[in-house]
């Protein structure tokens, strides 16, 4: 079975369990300064997950090319594995650009 788990959980808020019982699940608020810094952080190691799993994307079709291996599968899945998370990166900044023309497009 093909894992195409793009670790969208790195760049997602950490939220704070149910303790109510209402299920309604609370994010956790923070100073809007580490909350910045925090989201730039996670940013950069998704971004960095991206570019790992292209390279290893690139070393498994070099070795398949090579003779090293055979396994045609791993390669497919690790071919599949960097596209879907460079979609889904490439999707983030759509919307994050798309957020902010929304900005500065907003009166004053």
């Amino acid at each position: 079975m093909v894992n195409l788990n793009a670790h969208i959980s790195s760049v997602l808020p950490k939220t704070n369990p149910d303790t109510t019982g209402s299920g309604i699940t609370k994010v956790k608020t923070t100073t809007p300064k580490t909350g910045f810094a925090d989201t730039v952080k996670a940013v950069e190691r998704y971004i960095s997950e991206v570019d790992n799993l292209q390279q290893s994307s690139d070393v498994s079709i070099k070795d398949l090319l090579s003779g090293k291996n055979e396994d045609i599968t791993s390669v497919v899945s690790a071919v599949a594995k960097a596209d879907m998370s460079f979609k889904l990166l490439v999707g983030v900044r759509n919307k994050l650009i798309e957020a902010y023309k929304q900005t500065m497009n907003m009166p004053l």
